[in-house]
Parts: structure tokens; sequence; C-alpha cells
């Protein structure tokens, strides 16, 4: 009973948040442009667009850390090793981050814009790296599961 409540739950949650994002993705297409004669196309509501997505992704990380506490929680009631080990993972997760910060490079472009100049900085630079190679290093280790699952269930049979 209590995962058909779930599974009701976050289907209404996402068919609501879906389409309210749907009526203000065209709010923003419809209502207008500031100048149209401009080359760049200034729209009247960027504002409402841009809260709306802040809100939905502040929900979701808030929502990330506290079902993701409460989940911990209960899995150290139970089965203590397992929830040590999804630690050891998330030290593991804030290690590779240290460690593609630690080698990204912080030199700053010389062929941008002014308008880009805001972000040329090492610190900027070094984190656009970060988020690269991690995604890099993850995708990797998301191909080398696959590998040894699929191995692994080959050998098993």
């Amino acid at each position: 009973m209590a995962v058909t409540k779930i599974r009701k739950l976050s289907s209404w949650t996402v068919l609501i948040i879906s389409l309210i994002t749907v009526v203000v993705v065209g709010i923003f297409f419809g209502g207008g442009v500031v100048d149209p004669a401009a080359e760049v196309k200034d729209y009247v509501y960027t504002e409402l667009l841009l809260n709306w997505t802040y809100l939905v992704f502040f929900l979701t990380i808030i929502a990330l850390v506290v079902l993701g506490v409460w989940q911990y929680a209960s899995v150290l009631k139970t089965n203590p090793k397992s929830a040590v080990m999804s630690l050891v993972v998330l030290v593991l997760f804030a290690l590779l981050l240290i460690v593609t910060y630690s080698i990204g490079d912080g030199t700053p472009l010389t062929t941008l814009n002014a308008d880009s100049q805001t972000y040329n900085t090492s610190f900027w630079l070094k984190c656009t790296d970060m988020w690269i190679q991690s995604t890099i290093v993850l995708f990797l280790l998301i191909i080398a599961a696959i590998a040894w699952g699929t191995i692994k269930r080959i050998m098993s049979k």
C-alpha cells in the first residue's frame, strides 16, 4: 500500500511541476520581446522563467538532502555496514571533486568578449574543468560498472 501512495504522490508531483513548467515556458515565449528590432531577443518574462527554474532546482536539492538523510538514518538502524559504505562513496565523490579541481587549469582565456570576463577568473575556470573532468570520470565508471555487471552475469551462468 505504501508503494502505491509513494508512486501516486511522485506521479502527481511530476505532473504538476511539468504542467507549471509548460505554462511558464509558454508565457516566456508568448509574452513578447522588449525590442522586436533588436538583434538579440530580450524576452519580457525572462525573470519569471529564471525564478521558476531556481525554485525547482532548490526544491530538488532540499528534497534530495532531506530524503537522503532520512534514508541513511533508516539504513543505519537496519544495516550499519551498508550505511558506512554509502558514506565511503560520498567521501570518494568529494575526493574526486577536490582532485579534479586541483588539476584544473586556471589560466585566463584571452579570446573572450567583455561580457564573459566576469567568469574569466581562476576559480571559475578551475570549477569548469572540475565538472568536465568529474563527468568524464563518472561516465567511465558507469561504463566499467556495466561491463563488470555483464561479465559477472555471464560468468555466473
